[in-house]
């Protein structure tokens, strides 16, 4: 249920309309009352006449959901999967269920602060943009490995895909109904809302700070699940490593002819010249890791293919509070 939250004397309305704000969690109890302080500060400093806060519980294992249910606010509603489904159908859950003229999405560890949303919204009513959208500028506090494989991961895609992204961009955005509408229309299942958010289009203000960590708890992402989250990420956008290993297969068939020939040659000329039996296995090896490798491509290409035929559901609502 949604209601009118009143404004404090000092703090004229921002704008006028209801906000919706996505927040996904997994395992966040410790995070999910600081979050809220911190967003209620947010909010009564834009005079915000009327909001709901839309928690979608993605399969959580502690008392996340426990803990949502204590936030004493008419304006706060639950989503609980039956399982864990992932940030994605987490977030695309909660944008479907959003009512509001305005759409947000923020994660619940405050590493996406609350307090850019003021900023946010004189983006979009001032400015004119379409969304407001907030970017790393520095990665302090996160592991070294991880920031050169993000930076390894933007240049990547980058390079092989038609949209572009904004290094260290965050899933935290603020969006208009017609926005959030052309992004709904996209229901694929392999989804990949940064992605998304670029192929849509749309004019986006992009709004820079500097890296704040968690408020509590640790991080769900493991640097195998970030790796295959990178691969889903360039396969659902650019058809490139396919042509890649098409020029790779050619390149390889070339120099293979060129190889049989020129041994050919030198067999005739100097007679026992080709020899070698380690050498031999060598290339054997270097070929098969090749095809295996471009195997491995067009196979991941194919699951997505066939996740996509199944349509199956994004996920599975337990229960809405």
């Amino acid at each position: 249920m949604n209601t009118t939250t009143n404004a404090p004397d000092n703090a004229a309305p921002l704008y006028k309309g209801l906000l919706s704000v996505v927040v996904p969690c997994r395992d966040e109890a410790e995070a999910i009352a600081p979050f809220y302080a911190e967003f209620s500060k947010a909010i009564s400093a834009m005079g915000c006449p009327a909001y709901e806060l839309i928690f979608v519980d993605d399969g959580s294992t502690d008392s996340t959901l426990a803990e949502i249910e204590k936030l004493a606010d008419a304006n706060v509603r639950a989503i609980s999967f039956s399982r864990n489904f992932g940030k994605e159908a987490a977030m695309l859950a909660g944008l479907k269920a959003a009512k509001g003229d305005f759409a947000a999405v923020m994660d619940a560890d405050l590493q996406d602060p609350p307090s850019l949303l003021p900023e946010m919204f004189r983006a979009i009513l001032d400015e004119g943009f379409d969304s407001a959208a907030a970017r790393r500028t520095t990665r302090e506090g996160e592991p070294r490995a991880r920031s050169a494989l993000a930076r390894i991961f933007y240049k990547t895609i980058n390079a092989l895909a038609p949209i572009k992204l904004k290094e260290g961009a965050r899933d935290f955005r603020l969006m208009t109904r017609e926005m959030l509408g052309a992004v709904l229309e996209l229901s694929e299942y392999n989804r990949f809302t940064k992605g998304i958010y670029e192929w849509v289009g749309f004019k986006t203000k992009w709004i820079e700070y500097e890296n704040v960590g968690r408020c509590a708890g640790r991080t769900k992402w493991s640097m195998a699940s970030l790796a295959l989250y990178s691969a889903d990420a360039i396969t659902s956008f650019s058809s490139a490593p396919l042509a890649l290993v098409s020029i790779l297969g050619f390149l390889m068939c070339a120099f293979s002819a060129f190889a049989a020939v020129f041994l050919s040659i030198r067999q005739l000329i100097y007679h026992n010249s080709a020899y070698g039996w380690t050498s031999m296995i060598c290339v054997i090896f270097f070929l098969s890791g090749i095809q295996l490798f471009c195997i491995g491509i067009l196979g991941h290409y194919v699951s997505k293919i066939y996740l996509e035929t199944k349509r199956r559901p994004h996920y599975i609502i337990r229960e809405k509070k």
